[in-house]
């Protein structure tokens, strides 16, 4: 913390927030159709960990697509199965799925704000 009185300049301190977000998805439409999952500006986030499970009732894989600096991420998962991948500056996240295919998705994302 910084002194009124001290001859120093204040230097602003960082500090890491995490935010968790988590949701389900369902493909509604044969041939895959991708559903946004979420965005966000361009340097918002300094990292974020995100993880699909897909369903055992699926009928196939579903795809992640994760859009960070640097470019995007793709994570193919099979039914009964999940899979997660972590990226620096994520901006957005979008699943392909088919009719039939569900599952659940949860992002972990870290920001760096100046107090």
């Amino acid at each position: 913390m910084c002194k009124k009185k001290s001859k120093k300049p204040c230097r602003r301190q960082a500090q890491i927030l995490q935010e968790k977000i988590c949701g389900n998805f369902k493909g509604i439409s044969d041939p895959p159709t991708v559903i946004p999952i979420w965005l966000a500006p361009t340097d918002a986030y300094i990292h974020g960990t995100f993880e699909i499970f897909n369903s055992s009732s699926s009928s196939g894989p579903v795809t992640g697509t994760i859009t960070s600096q640097p470019p995007s991420t793709e994570i193919d998962v099979s039914p009964g199965n999940s899979q997660a991948q972590s990226v620096s500056s994520p901006t957005s996240f979008t699943i392909t799925a088919a009719l039939g295919d569900s599952g659940t998705w949860c992002i972990h994302l870290y920001k760096r704000i100046l107090l």
